[in-house]
């Protein structure tokens, strides 16, 4: 965010103790735009969980505070569900509220606004690669909403030599315009290397999601919004300044209220006001990767009944997760590999028999690899997959989407046929 002192504060508090901590790689459904350079996806957070539910802590840290960011902004962050918090529909809501029921004191005196500034600093971070987000900003004058990164070092390296890299950045005086910004040393504040484009028809980035993104190389940072890019910038555009996008970052979400650039709020604009986020998903970077452990399971798909494949649910990493069937996309999800010892394995875990047992219609699961039997599989010339004396089913003879796989008795039927690519 634009700045010439704002790291002094928080971020690089927080960032002191950074601990690159990996986090399991998962993928979704979607797959990112076409791009040559970029793989499969190495964190997300779909922010899935009941109506009022903090975010994900194994993802996100929060910071707090009132001193103004470096920009005089008028906000004081909380880390309470009144200004960060799960929906129950799939998505993160930032709530920037006019109101001040903690008494909390800002650089100005007692605060008149409250809002929430997300971060996963010493929880995920990378280098190179597409950072992705979609958002429904909030609107009105004042209102400064933002998904951007931050270069993991700062804390021993204070930015701007530490860089930073605006996604998005959007000020409630330019309804339809969003900007991408890189800081770094000599290019910074208010002199930064930034570019920016606007909906076209008169329409306000408040109306509606967009998707906000980055794809990171070596060489470039090259920015999109709904998948159409607006603005690239190489090592050659810094003025002769240090190129500072070699190591990995981290990223934050934050609605700020007032400020240097955007101004404060007028009469005209109303509170609460919300930036909603359905996603953030971080892809790596073909040649180069991410700090995530274990990486996505290198593998091929396997295609059943209707020619859907074989995928796991919302690329979910977790013991008991259900495997299911899904239109074939490319994603982590969907990339099964077999090493040789009887598994079955994606997104480093294992296609596993729920409970190891051999009943009609048991699920069939993701789980850690542990080398029991319902874990060894083999693959039939006839087509069928094997487990437990078992046949690999799609439920209900099924090839919708979200069909459930199971293990049933052995039929040759269309549902228990399967082709590895």
């Amino acid at each position: 965010m634009r700045t010439s002192t704002r790291r002094r504060l928080t971020v690089i508090a927080t960032a002191l103790a950074l601990a690159v901590a990996g986090l399991v790689a998962t993928t979704l459904h979607d797959t990112p735009e076409a791009s040559a350079g970029i793989g499969n996806l190495t964190w997300s957070d779909e922010f899935n969980g009941p109506s009022g539910a903090a975010p994900d802590a194994s993802k996100w840290k929060h910071d707090v505070g009132g001193g103004g960011f470096g920009n005089n902004e008028l906000q004081y962050y909380t880390d309470g569900a009144a200004n960060s918090a799960l929906d129950g529909a799939g998505n993160l809501v930032i709530t920037a509220r006019k109101e001040n029921p903690g008494n909390y004191n800002c650089w100005y005196g007692r605060c008149t606004y409250t809002s929430s500034r997300l971060l996963t600093a010493g929880k995920f971070t990378q280098k190179y690669g597409r950072f992705e987000a979609r958002i429904k900003i909030p609107r009105g004058q004042g209102l400064w909403p933002a998904f951007w990164m931050l270069g993991d070092d700062i804390g021993t390296n204070p930015w701007p030599n530490s860089g930073e890299i605006d996604i998005m950045e959007n000020v409630g005086k330019e309804p339809g315009t969003v900007h991408g910004t890189l800081h770094g040393p000599g290019y910074s504040g208010g002199n930064p290397l930034t570019g920016s484009t606007v909906l076209s028809g008169g329409r306000a980035l408040a109306d509606d999601f967009h998707t906000f993104s980055v794809d990171w190389a070596p060489d470039s940072v090259t920015w999109y919004l709904d998948g159409a890019q607006y603005f690239r910038q190489t090592p050659a555009d810094t003025r002769g300044n240090k190129w500072v996008y070699d190591h990995p970052f981290f990223m934050l979400l934050n609605v700020a209220v007032g400020g240097n650039w955007p101004g404060s709020p007028d009469g005209g604009t109303t509170f609460p006001q919300t930036m909603t986020v359905d996603y953030v998903r971080v892809y790596a970077y073909t040649t180069g990767g991410g700090t995530t452990t274990p990486p996505p399971a290198a593998g091929n798909r396997i295609t059943g009944i209707g020619g859907k494949c074989v995928d796991v649910n919302a690329a979910n990493t977790a013991n008991g997760t259900q495997v299911q069937l899904w239109d074939c996309n490319g994603t982590g999800a969907q990339k099964w590999s077999r090493p040789g010892d009887g598994t079955i394995r994606a997104l480093g875990k294992c296609l596993d028999v729920n409970a190891a047992s051999s009943a009609n219609g048991t699920k069939v699961q993701l789980w850690d690899c542990n080398g029991t039997a319902a874990q060894k599989w083999t693959a039939n010339a006839d087509g069928t997959v094997r487990a437990l004396g078992k046949c690999l089913d799609a439920k209900d003879v099924s090839s919708a989407n979200g069909t459930p796989l199971q293990i049933w008795d052995c039929a040759a039927s269309a549902n228990q046929r399967w082709t590895f690519a």
